[in-house]
């Protein structure tokens, strides 16, 4: 839970300094997911496992709401569909009154909302901050050894978070190494 916050901490800190500026589309996907698949934790009986999640998802919230003012506003058709995506989660969950379904769709436009952040990572590997998503993979893995009841509908969801976390870590350390900062010449 502690580690669900920290994580968010320097990424909060590059908003305000201005490196890092949020996409207002990504933070709203990725708040309706959160909030999505805790939901379906908590109605699995997850326990504490929830617990970290639902910090995440209020920070990805907050995010959300800071990117209105400092974050990028380009919004594609890749975007809208990922968004149309997430909603369809929700609508899943509650038409058909099946928290599985809803997180194998969460799951799944997770991964689709990850590719964006992927293809910026590959190009600027510079731009994004390395720290949330290490602490965030870490955070989730916790979280699923939190787990009160484990079924696919209680982890499914915090596994993948961990997997597409070190997916970016990865490419954002290897591309760092082969992406030099420019360097300044006096």
């Amino acid at each position: 839970m502690i580690l669900a916050v920290i994580s968010f901490l320097p990424y909060l800190k590059d908003i305000f300094a201005q490196k890092t500026k949020p996409h207002i589309y990504s933070w709203l996907i990725w708040s309706i997911l959160q909030t999505t698949g805790v939901l379906a934790m908590i109605v699995g009986h997850a326990g504490w496992g929830a617990l970290g999640l639902g910090i995440g998802s209020l920070f990805c919230i907050f995010i959300f709401f800071l990117s209105f003012k400092y974050g990028t506003k380009n919004i594609t058709t890749f975007d809208t569909f990922c968004l149309l995506g997430a909603i369809c989660a929700i609508l899943v969950w509650v038409f058909l009154k099946d928290p599985l379904y809803s997180v194998i769709l969460v799951t799944a436009i997770d991964f689709v909302g990850f590719i964006p952040t992927y293809r910026k990572g590959y190009f600027d590997p510079q731009s994004e901050t390395v720290s949330l998503y290490v602490l965030s993979a870490v955070s989730n893995l916790l979280n699923l050894l939190a787990i009160g009841s484990y079924t696919v509908t209680t982890t499914l969801y915090v596994a993948s978070l961990v997997i597409t976390n070190v997916v970016c870590v990865s490419i954002l350390l290897i591309r760092r190494r082969i992406v030099a900062k420019p360097s300044i010449t006096i």
